[in-house]
């Protein structure tokens, strides 16, 4: 729960999903965010809305290309 010392302010972020070992990447997502901590909050219709958009039928608006490397 958050406490009452906290500060979130609105913010368009960059959310990134792994599914399937596909990396989604979805920009200027709105989100409200933790200024000391970093973290990030969504509405419920942004969730849903977010799902949507990697579940279902919409085009990337670009492809990236991405390395993984394996920390050993």
């Amino acid at each position: 729960m958050m406490g009452h010392d906290e500060r979130l302010v609105e913010q368009r972020v960059t959310y990134t999903l792994l599914k399937d070992g596909r990396l989604y990447v979805i920009e200027n997502v709105p989100a409200r965010v933790n200024l000391d901590t970093g973290e990030q909050y969504f509405a419920p219709q942004t969730v849903e809305h977010l799902q949507r958009l990697v579940l279902g039928p919409t085009r990337p608006a670009r492809v990236i290309e991405t390395p993984v490397y394996e920390y050993a």
